[in-house]
């Protein structure tokens, strides 16, 4: 087992946990918007005394790797690159997508043991970046940026329950009617859930290296130019 500096900043939501030997030690969470470039430092600066403080030494970094944000993402990386670096540590990557589905897999007893999950994260207007994974994450549709229509998702929906959830999730509740379809409110991607993720990439040494690591953007971020608000 080792010492895992877990950070998430993908969404709008922006956490930090500490975990050791299978155990999530503390957890910061910031739920108030997008504001991973004042919050994420502190809480970062937070985990690292309390292992400091008592001792454990600081085995490997987990970063949350997308899809989602793009800023937050490069914020979340850049931040555990530098911790990588100044602390000699090793980097594994968690993906997003798979990340939420863990509070469903460990808490979630009231649903169908067919069933499919769907993670969704917005990716504006009617596109959304998800995933379709059965219970042991096995992949049944590969990570995508989808325009959600009424088909969208007809195959899967037509073999058994789907179960939506994510914050890109609720924009599709009107537009997917299948009687298969099932949503699930507040499931964001939270730190603390990294864990069984992060601890299995740590057992199977699947290291990221730390001087060429990129996250998981899905599609190019495209600047815009401001609006003139005077002529």
């Amino acid at each position: 087992m080792s010492c895992i500096v877990h950070i998430e900043t993908a969404t709008d939501v922006c956490s930090v946990a500490l975990s050791e030997d299978g155990k999530v030690l503390m957890s910061k969470e910031h739920r108030e918007g997008p504001n991973h470039n004042v919050v994420l430092a502190p809480f970062v600066d937070e985990a690292v005394s309390f292992a400091d403080s008592h001792a454990i030494p600081i085995d490997a970094v987990a970063v949350s790797c997308g899809p989602g944000s793009y800023t937050g993402l490069r914020i979340g990386v850049s931040t555990a690159k530098g911790l990588c670096y100044g602390r000699d540590l090793k980097l594994v990557s968690v993906s997003t997508l798979e990340l939420l589905c863990v509070p469903l897999l460990l808490y979630r007893d009231d649903l169908p043991d067919e069933a499919l999950f769907c993670p969704m994260i917005d990716a504006r207007r009617m596109e959304v970046y998800s995933a379709i994974y059965d219970r042991a994450l096995g992949v049944r549709k590969p990570v995508s940026a989808d325009i959600v229509e009424e088909n969208t998702y007809a195959e899967y929906l037509d073999e058994a329950p789907v179960v939506f959830f994510g914050n890109g999730a609720a924009k599709c509740r009107e537009v997917i009617q299948h009687p298969n379809a099932h949503f699930l409110d507040g499931i964001v991607p939270l730190a603390k859930h990294m864990l069984p993720l992060a601890e299995r990439a740590v057992a199977r040494q699947q290291w990221e290296d730390v001087a060429y690591f990129e996250p998981f953007y899905l599609k190019e971020f495209v600047a815009t130019q401001p609006r003139k608000l005077f002529n």
